[in-house]
């Protein structure tokens, strides 16, 4: 008896190692495959009829109500849509998971420019109903609504647009586009290979290795691994580097394939989104399909330090929030010298209160990591 009680015991903790093993996946296809959706893929409508529609009034995406009117002026002539990559291993069920991947596209609706935010997940502000923690925690709270709720309140956005994905759909989009061109440096190929045995023993594949660094065409499942990798220089903020240039490889790629190919990516995910855009919204933003660029890309906050919060652990506290979401103004609509609404002023008092972190404390540099616009891997090694 004891002995079929041990055999039962390893069992369970070897389910449980592979149940652990598969939540640290990254969920970054939310950054690659829905600005192939922002940029118009051909034929969407033919199978528009299996995306999971779900959307939300201004009430409802929760837009602070003390906007300014110069802050509301601001915001005019651009479309804001965030995207979420939900921590979910069921393929399309989006409930209950965390936002693993936040992150923001700012479009210049007249020059078609495409600026890209990534809020660090582990940014420590209010993320619904005056509970402070992590931003990714909203989206597990409440779903999709609660995310655009806690990027609207703490950034002063005027958000009503969403789309969401699970992890799935990036290798297989990748693959759909024949791979992506990156240059990979020889340490990131060693931990990509590291990552491809877990990979194989998650999805009960088998993978190729990756044998030198530099310029490579990478399969979906090697550039998956790439775009997770985290233990290196810069940790977390290196990562959000590596998942744009991700993102922007598979861009390039989408914008030169023919229609059988994104056709085929149609197919492959629109099982998989959830999204608030209507199909009309989709069709107007596929008439420009070539016209969209990426301008630059960032992280958030801009300034910022980590440090361990009570009831939050190691946290990324913004230098300080109001601050932060006047540099965000800048750097989305060219707003210099724009002042918060006091909802945000409020928060951000709070967090200064809560954190202890001021504007006398050090920030943590993160320049090197933040626009990653036109780069083909890690240069900045």
């Amino acid at each position: 008896m004891a002995t079929g009680n041990n055999r039962s015991t390893r069992a369970k903790k070897t389910m449980t190692k592979k149940a652990q093993q598969k939540r640290k996946i990254t969920v970054i296809a939310i950054e690659v495959v829905c600005l192939i959706l922002l940029l118009g893929v051909v034929f969407v409508w033919s199978y528009v009829g299996k995306i999971n529609f779900n959307s939300f009034n201004e009430e409802e995406a929760g837009i602070n109500n003390d906007l300014t009117d110069e802050g509301l002026a601001y915001l005019e002539g651009y479309t804001n849509v965030a995207f979420f990559g939900i921590d979910s291993r069921s393929s399309g069920n989006y409930s209950g998971a965390q936002s693993d991947t936040i992150m923001i596209a700012s479009i210049n609706n007249e020059t078609k420019e495409v600026k890209l935010i990534s809020v660090y997940r582990d940014t420590y502000l209010n993320t619904g109903h005056d509970v402070y923690g992590k931003a990714n925690s909203a989206y597990a709270k409440g779903g999709p609504e609660a995310a655009v709720q806690m990027l609207n309140a703490n950034l002063d956005l005027n958000i009503t647009e969403y789309v969401c994905v699970d992890f799935v759909a990036l290798v297989e989009v990748i693959d759909a586009l024949g791979g992506i061109e990156i240059d990979i440096t020889h340490r990131e190929a060693e931990i990509v290979n590291s990552m491809l045995f877990e990979l194989e023993d998650i999805m009960d594949e088998k993978y190729d290795l990756i044998w030198y660094g530099g310029y490579q065409t990478l399969n979906g499942a090697q550039a998956t691994s790439y775009a997770r990798i985290r233990n290196t220089e810069g940790n977390d903020f290196k990562r959000t580097s590596r998942q744009r240039i991700v993102l922007e490889a598979m861009l390039n790629k989408a914008k030169t394939a023919d229609v059988s190919t994104l056709a085929e990516i149609c197919k492959v995910v629109f099982d998989d989104i959830s999204t608030s855009l209507e199909l009309n919204e989709i069709l107007d933003l596929a008439k420009d399909v070539r016209s969209y660029t990426i301008a630059s890309t960032s992280g958030f906050p801009f300034e910022m330090t980590t440090t361990n919060v009570p009831g939050s652990g190691d946290t990324v506290v913004p230098i300080s929030l109001e601050n932060n979401v006047s540099m965000l103004y800048a750097y989305f609509f060219n707003a210099e010298g724009y002042v918060p609404s006091e909802t945000v002023q409020f928060m951000s008092d709070y967090i200064i209160e809560v954190t202890g972190v001021t504007a006398d404390t050090s920030a943590i540099n993160t320049d090197k990591y933040n626009d990653t616009a036109g780069q083909e891997g890690t240069v900045f090694d």
